[in-house]
Formats: C-alpha cells, sequence, structure tokens
C-alpha cells in the first residue's frame, strides 16, 4: 500500500509542485486548502483527493485521514500583504500550523511534518552566507509569524514527541510562479519599462521550485522530535541587476536595467544561504539560476502575460 502525504495548501505554487513530487515518487497525495480548480487540475499535479478548506482542527478531522507525512505548505506567502493585514497573515500562518501539529499530536502521531518556513526568519543579516544558527531578527509580520511557527514545531517535537523538520526557504522560483520579482520584472520588461526599485546590488539565493521540492522530500525522510532546521537554497547569491540582466537578453533587449535606489519595505538587502547542513543530508541542487531564469521568460512570452 503506497504511503500517503497530506499537502496544506496545495493550491498554491509550491504547494502543488510538492504534490508532484510526492506522487512522483508514489505517494498517495491528499490535498487541502483554499483553490478553486477543476478535478482534471488538480490530478495533473498528482493530488488523488482534493478538499477546500480552511486548516482547522475540524478540517483535518475530516479529510487528513492517517497521512504518513504532512508537508504543511498552507499560510501566507508575502511581505507586503503581512504589512496590510498582519492578523489575517497571523492566522494563516500561526494558526494553520498550530492546527497541523495539534492534530498530530492528538490524531496521527505516526505523522512526520515539514515545515516550508522561509528566510525572512533571519532579518538582516549580519554575515554572509547565512548559517541556520545565527539570530532570528525579522524586519516584517511576515518574517515574525514565520519565526513563532518555527517556535511552534520545535515545541510541539521537544514536549510532544512530534516528529518535525523545518526548512527556511530562500527565494524559491520557476513555471507557474505569478508573483515576486521574476514576474514582476517579465511583465515589466515586456511592456517596454526597465527602472526597478533598488540599487541592483541586492542579492538573493535563487533555489529552483524542483529543487525546492526535492529538498522538502528529503526532509520529511530527516523529520524527528530533534526538529532538525536547514537553510533551503543553493548557496550562491545573485544580484538583481545580474538577473535581470539575464532577463532582458530573455527579451531580446539591448539596453540595460535601471534603479531608482528606493527599496521596498520589509526586504534585506542580501539573503545568501549556508548549506553545509544540505551536505550532510547528501542533498545538492541540480538547477542553475541561469537555466531556471531562461525557462520561466520562456514560458511568459509564450503567453503566461
Amino acid at each position: 500500500m503506497a504511503a500517503t502525504v497530506l499537502v496544506t495548501g496545495a493550491y498554491g505554487f509550491v504547494g502543488r509542485n510538492v504534490s508532484k513530487q510526492f506522487a512522483g515518487a508514489g505517494w498517495t497525495v491528499v490535498g487541502i486548502g483554499h483553490g478553486s480548480w477543476a478535478r482534471a487540475e488538480w490530478r495533473e499535479w498528482g493530488i488523488s483527493d482534493w478538499h477546500t478548506a480552511d486548516i482547522t482542527m475540524d478540517a483535518l478531522l475530516t479529510y487528513a485521514g492517517s497521512p504518513d507525512v504532512i508537508v504543511h505548505c498552507a499560510g501566507s506567502g508575502s511581505v507586503g500583504f503581512s504589512l496590510t493585514h498582519p492578523q489575517q497573515d497571523f492566522e494563516r500562518t500561526v494558526d494553520t500550523t498550530v492546527a497541523v501539529l495539534e492534530f498530530v499530536r492528538l490524531h496521527a502521531p505516526q505523522a512526520r511534518v515539514v515545515y516550508p518556513s522561509s528566510a525572512g526568519v533571519y532579518g538582516v543579516a549580519a554575515k554572509l552566507p547565512i548559517v541556520e544558527s545565527a539570530p532570528l531578527a525579522p524586519v516584517s509580520p511576515y518574517g515574525v509569524h514565520k519565526k513563532i511557527s518555527e517556535e511552534m514545531c520545535c515545541s510541539y517535537a521537544q514536549y510532544f514527541g512530534v516528529s518535525v523538520a523545518i526548512v527556511r526557504l530562500f527565494s524559491v522560483y520557476g513555471i507557474g510562479l505569478r508573483k515576486q520579482l521574476l514576474w514582476d520584472a517579465c511583465t515589466k520588461i515586456h511592456s517596454g519599462g526597465n527602472i526597478f526599485f533598488g540599487g541592483g546590488l541586492e542579492s538573493r539565493d535563487w533555489l529552483h521550485v524542483d529543487d525546492a521540492t526535492s529538498l522538502l522530500m528529503t526532509a520529511s525522510e530527516h523529520a524527528s522530535t530533534a526538529c532538525p532546521i536547514v537553510n533551503g537554497g543553493a548557496g550562491l547569491g545573485v544580484s538583481v541587476r545580474d538577473l535581470l540582466s539575464e532577463l532582458f537578453i530573455c527579451f531580446g533587449r539591448s539596453n540595460a536595467p535601471q534603479f531608482s535606489g528606493v527599496s521596498r519595505s520589509g526586504d534585506p538587502l542580501h539573503y545568501i544561504a549556508d548549506t553545509s547542513s544540505l551536505d550532510c543530508w547528501g542533498w545538492q541542487p541540480k538547477r542553475p539560476w541561469r537555466e531556471g531564469v531562461r525557462e520561466y521568460a520562456e514560458w511568459f512570452k509564450k503567453g503566461a502575460a
């Protein structure tokens, strides 16, 4: 009998790709969360059963069954949203995490929990690359709520024997993501714009979604009451200028990107992951960032806009 994984937030970008990753490995995938999509579509992503519901104890009791693994992808995914809707951001991120942990404690003690957190918990890093033991000083409600959720995961692991693994994802991207820097940049370049926020020297650690989902599956094998925490990155900082210059080439633009010098609120200048812990797990990313960016640009040009 195939093992079962419950993916909360399976309609979202990471959630649906996680579902496909597990299904491809022979798992039965149950999805729960918000999102209106046809049966044929969620089946294409490897989901055997999809349930539209808030992530609450009642919903989990009704739909979760007895999963072997829970990948808790539900929650807020936007710094901007957390700044304009802090209470809703807290409810989406913290409340849903506690519901999953309490469900496992009371009704599914066999389940291993994987929590995709965020590099946003670090805030402004004093030293690069960022190690998991670095101080956590988030600079947005989004990061604060992820930090609280991590603390709840560690608490349930320590006091109630729940097996958990936390992956602090850095800048996950890939085909299908219709928000954040790549989407916004492609939209602007497509319409002829060339002026962008910041100074261009800001750097991010880009992780292709295929690598991110592979890492989350690996994390499910390492979940334990020790609650291991790892960075989900490639260990390579790419400047915004270099990334946008690559996109300009993809769109056949002969000019160069220009920058306003105005930074976005809640966005630290640099994020680069120390990936030593991933080396210990025997895991490495496979998708080079330039290849992934070109793939994304081609997808955009073929009609994503």
